[in-house]
């Protein structure tokens, strides 16, 4: 199957300028480029190239950060690298860059100077700790912001220290959302013909992300704490033994309790006087989910999601990786696609979580991501630049 030309979809015909390092900016570009979006990455030439955290082009971190982009290696501090610069800003209809203040206004990529150059631009930035501010300087990475964010300590066992999740969800977390802004900006630009600046922050992405947890302090003051793997509020909620290995039961409710009791035959529980209400389930917490390990334990995985799920009480396995993603559903739901690279081979990648009725997923990622500089030649004729001046810039180290 060739993949030479796009399917079309539904950003096909937007131009976006990918400037970003590290991994949330990527998760925001890759949205638009997995939904057609035309995007150029621009990256350092080789010998600049300082190392990301997201690894090697060729290693899977990378391959699913960029798939569906094209990459061209420039010298931003050169003069030839800063007029290339230009021309990709003036045929741009959105710049995404992660960059400090003072850099950006150093390199021209404040939106005041965009603006000057595209009226119509969008610029997307991503940062840490927010554009202004007294930690708007920081350094901030996925750690640090899940530390800050309060995210840490309401994760994990009580009383063994914070605990971070096993994703980088501030980086990601921060790149949808600035992602969702984007195309909140193209909206409005369809509209009133006005570019403007969208910009967001991995701390407060995590502090929305918070959600209940957060409102719970912001609204009643309380202070959640850590709660292992039951649920803060819910119970019983949480993950409990089988004999042959974990499940997770959500059983909270009135009906669900009930329900819980008579698939399990557990009708002792179902008429003990401390569990008859949500109130009384709550206050005897400890306890209930200690009796309701003894039911499970009686039972397999397979049996508990056998019995429980038709009752009406949410239950399934606890997962690896590998097993989430060879689950019968999720085979079903075909989460992957096949990216052909020239040397790679075809790699699997996670697909984009958002399905669209007129515009079903294409069975293959346009492409994979590209080496460091790949289409180099190619976007710079793109711009009008002939062979001689490509040779040109190249000797001088402006492009590669």
């Amino acid at each position: 199957m060739s993949t030479s030309v796009p399917t079309p979809l539904p950003l096909s015909g937007f131009k976006v300028l990918d400037l970003t390092i590290a991994r949330a900016g990527p998760t925001a570009v890759r949205l638009l480029a997995d939904w057609g979006a035309d995007v150029t990455r621009v990256e350092p030439p080789a010998r600049k190239d300082r190392g990301s955290v997201t690894g090697r082009r060729r290693g899977p971190d990378e391959q699913n950060l960029h798939r569906n982009k094209r990459s061209l290696c420039l010298d931003l501090k050169t003069p030839q690298g800063a007029r290339v610069l230009r021309r990709l800003i003036e045929r741009s209809d959105v710049v995404v860059e992660n960059f400090r203040s003072d850099v950006k206004t150093r390199l021209g990529l404040s939106y005041e100077q965009l603006k000057e150059l595209n009226p119509r631009i969008i610029l997307a930035s991503i940062s840490g700790f927010g554009q202004d501010g007294p930690y708007s300087d920081r350094p901030g990475v996925d750690q640090i912001v899940q530390g800050m964010s309060g995210l840490s300590s309401v994760t994990g066992e009580p009383g063994r220290g914070a605990v971070r999740t096993g994703i980088a969800i501030s980086d990601t977390t921060a790149g949808m959302f600035l992602g969702q802004g984007i195309l909140l900006a193209l909206l409005h630009r369809e509209r009133s013909g006005e570019g403007q600046w969208v910009h967001t922050s991995l701390i407060e992405g995590m502090l929305n992300k918070l959600d209940f947890q957060g409102a719970r302090y912001t609204v009643a003051g309380d202070i959640p704490v850590q709660e292992g793997n039951a649920h803060p509020t819910q119970v019983p909620m949480s993950t409990f033994d089988a004999s042959d290995g974990q499940v997770n039961i959500c059983a909270s409710t009135q009906y669900m309790w009930a329900g819980f009791c008579e698939a399990l035959g557990a009708h002792a529980l179902h008429q003990n006087a401390d569990y008859q209400s949500f109130d009384l389930r709550v206050a005897h917490r400890r306890q209930l989910d200690a009796a309701v390990n003894e039911v499970t334990r009686r039972f397999t995985v397979a049996e508990l999601v056998a019995k429980l799920n038709p009752a009406g009480v949410p239950c399934g396995p606890v997962y690896n990786i590998g097993q989430a993603f060879e689950d019968l559903q999720v085979k079903h739901l075909r989460m992957t696609r096949p990216a052909k690279h020239p040397v790679l081979g075809e790699v699997n990648l996670i697909r984009s979580p958002i399905n669209l009725s007129a515009f079903p997923h294409p069975e293959y990622f346009h492409h994979a991501a590209p080496d460091p500089g790949e289409q180099t030649d190619a976007l710079l004729a793109e711009l009008g630049y002939g062979a001689d001046e490509i040779s040109a810039m190249k000797n001088e180290g402006a492009v590669e």
